[in-house]
């Protein structure tokens, strides 16, 4: 087990996570921190709760676009042998399910992290 300080919204919060998985927590908060500084210059939240709140709709709203845009490539494939095979579908959505629990996983870490 390792441990990252992350800097998300100008403050720094310790995770634990697995060995060798400690740049991919520092690109993902930075993502994160990216699109909370966007939406704070918007002027959009009332407090900090309400930025992250924010925040978390549009990754996850990133997430559901995503979703929607595959299942359009997969209706629109014209041939049987193009098709995702079943399989294939299952690791997708596993992998798209991983990813927004790991980001609803972040979010409450940091709303446990504000509490305290």
């Amino acid at each position: 087990m390792s441990e990252v300080t992350l800097k998300i919204n100008n403050r720094g919060y310790s995770l634990a996570c697995d060995a060798g998985q400690e740049q991919r927590l520092v690109d993902l908060s930075h993502h994160v921190d990216v699109r909370l500084q966007d939406i704070a210059s918007s002027g959009a939240a009332s407090n900090e709760a309400h930025l992250l709140v924010l925040t978390s709709l549009v990754l996850a709203d990133e997430v559901f676009e995503l979703r929607d845009e595959l299942s359009k490539l997969k209706q629109g494939m014209a041939s049987p042998q193009d098709a995702v095979s079943h399989d294939d579908e299952v690791l997708i959505a596993e992998a798209i399910d991983h990813l927004a629990g790991k980001i609803e996983h972040i979010a409450a870490r940091i709303q446990g992290a504000e509490a305290a």
